[in-house]
């Protein structure tokens, strides 16, 4: 008896669906960090949020390396980060500090849930703009939606901190309502901002300053390991303290931009 004829399955190959279920994985995450924080348990509810950052840091770059990219894809991560880095870090600030401290509480969590939605919207909506200055891709309109979900858990970085180091003083003024308050309003201003935020993706580094830079990475990383709330408060108060160099840097660009087109205008036919 011959064999009977193979049916071919129709669909995407599993390596494009690799992308989509890291990008599920992430969203997972982040509504788990939603249910820690409403039972209190903001180590873990701020972990699985930095598990879905790091996921959010590797689902494109896989998606392009393995040609799975595709607009389903971009549009499922899009919608992943506003749940995982506009509505999470709200509500768990919301639990951290902001639960019981008055009517108007919630107005800090919304403001920065809109400016985290405002942020995306304009994102999205500038990858189909094609007369932007070449200098202009190696940077950011406003702070990026992974790290302002990062500055705007300020609080809980550093109360968690205080509290392994069981200093009271600190961990008090952590629990804040006006800390947690200021963090969103703050954050979401930055978010929406016309900031120029270095994107690091076409970063390029100086020669001389590669070894360094790879010793800096490996002290940190041990650092994160050995103290990890500590050390993800200090990466906030450091990114903080970079963005005047990155508005910096890209008005040096602009300008060298210019100059260069002026010279080009001004020879002759």
């Amino acid at each position: 008896m011959g064999r009977s004829p193979r049916t071919r399955v129709r669909g995407p190959s599993f390596n494009r669906l690799i992308p989509n279920i890291m990008t599920m994985l992430g969203l997972c995450a982040g509504l788990s960090g939603m249910r820690f924080a409403l039972e209190h348990q903001f180590e873990p509810a701020a972990v699985a949020l930095l598990i879905a950052a790091c996921i959010d840091g590797l689902d494109g770059r896989i998606a392009r390396l393995l040609k799975g990219a595709t607009r389903f894809g971009a549009e499922f991560d899009s919608l992943s980060d506003f749940v995982c880095f506009g509505v999470a870090p709200s509500f768990v600030l919301l639990m951290w500090s902001l639960e019981h401290a008055g009517r108007y509480s919630f107005v800090p969590c919304i403001l920065f849930t809109v400016c985290m939605a405002l942020r995306l919207a304009r994102f999205n909506a500038s990858l189909d703009d094609d007369d932007k200055p070449e200098y202009s891709y190696s940077f950011f309109t406003g702070v990026p939606a992974p790290a302002g979900a990062g500055l705007v858990l300020f609080p809980v970085f550093l109360g968690l901190e205080a509290d392994r180091l069981h200093a009271e003083g600190l961990a008090a003024f952590a629990r804040l309502p006006l800390v947690s308050a200021v963090c969103l309003i703050v954050t979401g201003l930055l978010l929406v901002s016309t900031l120029p935020v270095w994107s690091f993706k076409n970063f390029k580094v100086p020669a001389r300053y590669v070894l360094p830079l790879m010793l800096g990475t490996g002290l940190y990383a041990a650092l994160l390991v050995a103290d990890p709330w500590g050390a993800l408060a200090g990466a906030g108060l450091l990114y903080i303290a970079i963005l005047p160099f990155s508005r910096r840097s890209y008005h040096r660009l602009k300008l060298a931009a210019e100059e260069m087109s002026e010279t080009v205008e001004e020879e002759p036919a």
